[in-house]
């Protein structure tokens, strides 16, 4: 513990009639004490000097840290008094042990008791029978293949002996089974015909592609649109799990096909159905907010996706239709245009 220095009496006599005239009470007085002197005046006071000021002002801190304990517990008492539960009939202290003779007496008082019976005290296990035919019944949508399994002629006769055996109804049961994704080639020949006494030429119909000069078909770009929208995998993913398959398709190509075949195919769909959305009396609205990169923004900036479905009264056709918008603005909703747009004409 470090040693105080002899104060110089002079010097004592001053600091004592200083903290005479100046001695705190509060934060306040403490606040206006620091605003009296200056830092010219503060230098030129000794090292002494400042360390009893400084010293002081620990001992002031410490006693007004106790008042505001001590003001926080006479507050928290008096919440309790003011606001706490006054309607139990027992008196009891929260934190000490309390022993209540009258226990029984005071839980019985003025209440009609009614014996419990045996069925509430023990409750019976009740055995839930199980469905018979689930199984089938939930199999039953898909495509049956019966394997049968039999013993030849030879082994039932070393059994039974000759003709001494019958069949009876066979033992069945079922497992499901799953093959691999299988993709095949569609080679098409369009036959070409031409004329011995003429120069025509004909070719045979030749169906249309759904994107030209592609080798996408209708089935491959659902199949992909199910994995990515419904399945919610990556494009990577996607393209890698078609070279499993020896399928050799880039991921840049499969975005091509989403994107071209969303255009083509199913925005006709969408702006029907939104069509549709605008006659009805109610629609509902709601947005989430998601993160897309490279839209011409700085990274991490929030964009909104937005749903639009009918109301729950409009049941004969169900219409639930999204929209990504950049930022949360009504100008920006191409849908809320249309239902204003269909108002002003309503007025009009």
């Amino acid at each position: 513990m470090a040693r105080r220095r002899k104060m110089d009496p002079e010097c004592k006599a001053f600091i004592n009639s200083l903290l005479k005239h100046y001695q705190p009470k509060d934060a306040q007085d403490i606040q206006d004490m620091a605003e009296i002197f200056s830092r010219d005046e503060l230098d030129q006071c000794s090292k002494e000097v400042l360390i009893t000021l400084f010293l002081n002002l620990q001992e002031q801190m410490i006693e007004m840290n106790r008042k505001l304990d001590r003001l926080a517990e006479q507050l928290a008492v008096a919440q309790d008094h003011w606001y706490g539960r006054k309607s139990e009939k027992l008196d009891v202290i929260d934190g000490q042990l309390c022993f209540n003779f009258n226990e029984a007496e005071a839980l019985l008082e003025n209440i009609y008791i009614v014996e419990p019976v045996d069925e509430d005290v023990i409750p019976t296990v009740v055995k839930r029978k199980k469905k018979k035919e689930k199984r089938k019944e939930d199999l039953s949508s898909l495509p049956v293949e019966t394997i049968s399994h039999t013993l030849s002629e030879e082994e039932l006769t070393d059994i039974f002996g000759e003709n001494g055996w019958k069949q009876l109804p066979d033992e069945t049961y079922m497992r499901v089974k799953v093959g691999p994704a299988k993709y095949t080639v569609e080679e098409h020949h369009i036959c070409v015909y031409a004329g011995k006494t003429s120069d025509k030429i004909v070719k045979a119909f030749r169906p249309k592609s759904i994107l030209r000069n592609s080798i996408a078909t209708p089935s491959l770009v659902a199949s992909i649109m199910n994995a990515k929208y419904v399945n919610g995998m990556l494009l990577d993913r996607i393209a890698t799990d078609l070279r499993r398959n020896d399928v050799n398709i880039s991921k840049q190509v499969i975005a091509n096909w989403v994107i071209r075949c969303s255009e083509r195919y199913l925005s006709p769909v969408y702006f029907r159905l939104h069509e549709l959305l605008l006659t009805y009396d109610v629609i509902q609205q709601d947005e989430t907010p998601v993160e897309v990169t490279k839209d011409g923004r700085p990274a991490n900036s929030k964009s909104f996706m937005w749903v639009y479905r009918s109301g729950k009264y409009h049941t004969d056709r169900v219409i639930i239709l999204y929209e990504y918008q950049k930022t949360r603005k009504a100008e920006q909703e191409e849908i809320i245009k249309g239902i204003e747009d269909g108002l002003t004409d309503k007025k009009k």
